[in-house]
């Protein structure tokens, strides 16, 4: 029987793990917070001490944590992924992080005989929940087609992409989009509202025309009713779009828009809604 690591068991992490331990699967968890690990123990997986023997105790280890200096200290660091990755061992980063990060940690895995996805995924906690998420992945297309059990359990579908590196970009244009919609969605509230007009009529409007969508139909309500329960935490969607303007930077793509709304992201940030949903941001655009 295949054997699987899980390395970070944040809001996505730990909802994604206990997909595969419920679908059956050998699972071995880490966490630097052990506590973390706890309810996935009492599911049936195993704790693992360290990111090093995680990997070398499993068959393929998948890693979800917060940014790229997360990801590369995760590899990179004493006790790291490195040390444990072999000639046999596989890993797959489904975190969001930018292509550079992304091409350093597959040449280190590669060149210590291991084999290196990227697949950072399109979803926030609810379908991380109900395994529904969409796998962005490039790297190693045996271990793509290998992980396909575990990737279609906590996934409804998965993309494959030619160079490393490109999961990582498809991800940022993917929630530079979202992080932008949501602002204009936000400002279209706020201004609703200055204007007289009842927020729950906006969205009822708004659902019947061209611009309806499932983000909108989940948010909105919550928005409304100044519920910011976190599914996607604010200060992570300012990261993806921080990512996303550098990436723009260096391929000398103006982002006109997203450049506006990441900062009413780092506003938000500043005024304490770091760890709330991306949606607080409304709370900026009220101000």
């Amino acid at each position: 029987m295949k054997k699987y690591g899980f390395l970070g068991l944040g809001i996505m992490g730990k909802a994604m793990a206990a997909n595969l331990v419920r679908a059956g699967f050998d699972v071995t968890v880490w966490n630097r917070t052990k506590e973390r690990c706890f309810p996935l123990l009492d599911q049936g997986a195993h704790l693992g001490n360290s990111p090093a023997e995680v990997i070398a105790q499993c068959d393929i280890t998948f890693a979800m944590v917060s940014d790229p200096t997360a990801a590369a200290s995760l590899v990179f660091d004493i006790g790291g992924v490195l040390e444990g990755i072999s000639q046999g061992k596989s890993y797959i980063d489904v975190s969001t992080v930018n292509p550079a990060t992304a091409r350093q940690i597959a040449a280190a895995i590669k060149a210590k005989g291991g084999r290196f996805l990227e697949a950072p995924v399109s979803g926030s906690k609810k379908p991380a929940e109900d395994g529904a998420l969409v796998f962005l992945c490039s790297g190693d297309e045996s271990l793509y087609h290998e992980a396909a059990p575990a990737l279609q359990i906590m996934g409804k579908k998965s993309f494959y992409f030619n160079e490393i590196g490109q999961g990582a970009q498809m991800k940022l244009v993917i929630n530079m989009i979202m992080g932008t919609m949501m602002t204009a969605f936000g400002e279209g509230l706020a201004l609703g509202e200055k204007a007289g007009l009842n927020m729950a009529d906006v969205l009822d409007v708004l659902a019947q025309g061209a611009i309806d969508n499932p983000m909108f139909r989940l948010k909105g309500p919550q928005m409304v009713n100044n519920n910011f329960t976190t599914a996607f935490p604010l200060k992570h969607m300012q990261k993806d779009m921080r990512l996303a303007l550098q990436l723009g930077d260096e391929l000398c793509q103006p982002l006109f828009t997203a450049v506006a709304a990441n900062n009413l992201y780092i506003k938000t940030r500043e005024t304490g809604g770091a760890d709330e949903d991306f949606s607080a941001v409304l709370k900026a655009i009220m101000r």
